[in-house]
């Protein structure tokens, strides 16, 4: 198996750790992280891992072996068993950041070594080996864009190797608040006896670099208006949104007899399920016969079915729905071109199974029925501005949920200061050139050299507060104003429409992520892995020993 598709299968693996939301989070997320959470936070990482993980305060030997020991090798890349630990442990911080609270659940024992206990008992595979799987994919991911990085020429900008540097050089500090002698001490108890103060900046450098030059590569990308009409004419529905209302009923509604067994549990035989089907069809058919002339009379209709005489049943309005998002049951006729305001169908909910002989049986679970409304193409031009952000300051953080709050003294503070800042711009050339300018001087946003600009921003992209001050129907460009969020108070300063449509803008992103992740592919495949020997890893790690 390559290692792109190692990659691929691991994160299948680890969606179906995941709860609902947090999957539902991943697939809004627009961009691919290489790096671990390192680059993120050097301190937070650490911080976390010194907390959640049991680590030994004492370090009985300078870590030479595991220096000098070939873990695995990747190109012309050979990771010492100190430099493999690194992507290890982080490996493990991950997970037990999102599920740690609920590992059980997982069948992870925390206070049991990690190598003594199965994800696969069938197959062998630990815990420590599924963890090792994951940090030779990021380790594989890492070096590979790094030295396509290199090889372009590309190199960290100063910024952010400032950045780097100046969180590693706290390390002391914080490194004697939790009980270790020096920085150095704090590593090795975290990341293993191999573990270096310069190690350990190499490492969180070269996660940035191959994670800068990915970014770099996909904003690289360019794509003229032929190539999007291109893509657009293969799926035109597939960048357009629909509105309309949506009912469904189970089949299981109207399922009479059956016969319960001793253990409570009652089965159907198929001569009961398919008079159910047939109940279930007959009430949606009675119901599309009814006037259908607006959504109140459909949900009027619904309500009135026998089968929901105890309920307060309706049915549920899609606004905006993005042709992705739509059910494939009923997506053609909703996307037809011949689809008009008011129009209604039933529609069945089938799924089919293959027994063992290779024979398939479709079951009707149900029907939807549907009252379409309208469409959007989505053709609307995106939104360009400025702002200058004022965070809030002080703030109390809840020790169990790590929230912080702010007193309404605090937030009045903010606001003062924004409502000063537009004052003194307004009293000043009040042009977009000095708003840029002072967004640079004074904005807790970005790194003082964009003028606060955000440019094409798209639906949803910032929080409600911010979005729907730009998009605000009666925006012109000019227009300033005040918007508090979550971040703080932000000085805003409208530019006026984006470059892009909306609907371009997702064509635009379609054929990039397209391009970007065959580019990846090519890069991780071509990437020569050979594993060495990796004894002095963290393999017996125990999460939280007991106490």
């Amino acid at each position: 198996m390559s290692a792109s598709s190692k990659k691929k299968l691991r994160k299948e693996q680890e969606a179906a750790k995941m709860t609902e939301k947090q999957l539902a989070a991943q697939k809004e997320a627009k961009k691919v992280n290489l790096y671990t959470a390192a680059f993120v936070a050097v301190m937070a990482v650490i911080l976390v891992v010194a907390i959640v993980v049991g680590v030994s305060q004492t370090i009985t030997n300078t870590g030479i072996r595991e220096k000098n020991t070939v873990a695995m090798t990747i190109g012309e890349e050979k990771l010492s068993n100190a430099q493999l630990n690194y992507f290890f442990m982080d490996a493990v911080n991950n997970f037990y950041s999102n599920y740690g609270s609920y590992a059980s659940m997982f069948g992870l024992d925390v206070t049991l070594p990690l190598n003594e206990q199965f994800v696969d008992e069938e197959s062998g595979l630990t815990w420590a080996d599924d963890f090792l799987a994951s940090a030779k994919d990021s380790a594989v991911s890492v070096y590979a864009m790094a030295a396509e990085a290199e090889a372009a020429g590309y190199t960290l900008p100063e910024n952010t190797l400032t950045e780097l540097e100046n969180q590693l050089s706290s390390l002391d500090l914080y490194a004697t608040m939790y009980g270790y002698a020096d920085g150095e001490a704090y590593l090795k108890a975290i990341y293993g006896k191999g573990a270096t103060k310069e190690g350990y900046l190499e490492y969180t450098k070269l996660n940035a670099l191959a994670n800068s030059y990915y970014n770099h590569y996909a904003d690289s990308l360019t794509y003229d208006d032929a190539a999007i009409r291109e893509a657009e004419a293969e799926n035109f529905n597939a960048y357009s949104s629909f509105t309309f209302n949506s009912y469904y009923l189970s089949t299981s509604r109207f399922q009479e007899g059956g016969t319960t067994g001793e253990d409570g549990v009652t089965t159907y035989s198929d001569e009961e399920k398919a008079a159910a089907a047939e109940a279930c069809k007959a009430a949606f058919e009675e119901l599309l016969a009814q006037q259908i002339t607006s959504v109140e009379t459909l949900d009027a209709a619904i309500a009135a079915m026998p089968v929901n005489a105890e309920t307060s049943a309706s049915s549920t309005a899609y606004t905006d729905t993005k042709y992705a998002n739509v059910n494939s049951s009923y997506a053609q006729w909703l996307t037809s071109e011949e689809r008009k305001e008011g129009d209604v169908a039933i529609f069945p909910n089938e799924t089919t199974s293959t027994d063992e002989d290779g024979n398939e049986t479709t079951t009707l679970n149900g029907y939807y029925i549907i009252y379409y409304i309208s469409s959007n193409d989505n053709a609307f031009a995106l939104k360009d501005a400025r702002h200058i952000l004022v965070s809030f300051q002080g703030g109390t953080t809840d020790e169990t949920t790590g929230q912080t709050t702010y007193s309404d003294e605090e937030k009045a503070a903010a606001k003062e200061t924004a409502e000063q800042l537009l004052a003194d711009w307004k009293a000043g050339e009040a042009t977009e050139e000095s708003f840029a300018a002072l967004a640079n001087e004074k904005s807790d946003d970005g790194d003082g050299t964009t003028g606060g600009l955000y440019e094409n921003i798209y639906p949803g992209q910032m929080v409600t507060n911010f979005n729907d001050w730009c998009y605000d129907e009666a925006r012109k460009a000019g227009d300033t104003g005040i918007v508090e969020t979550e971040y703080g108070y932000h000085v805003m300063y409208f530019v006026g429409d984006g470059s892009l449509t909306y609907r371009d803008y997702q064509i635009t992103e379609e054929l990039r992520t397209e391009a970007v992740n065959t580019w990846y592919d090519e890069v991780i495949n071509g990437a020569a892995l050979t594993d060495g020997e990796i004894k002095y890893l963290s393999m017996d790690l125990v999460l939280s020993p007991a106490a």
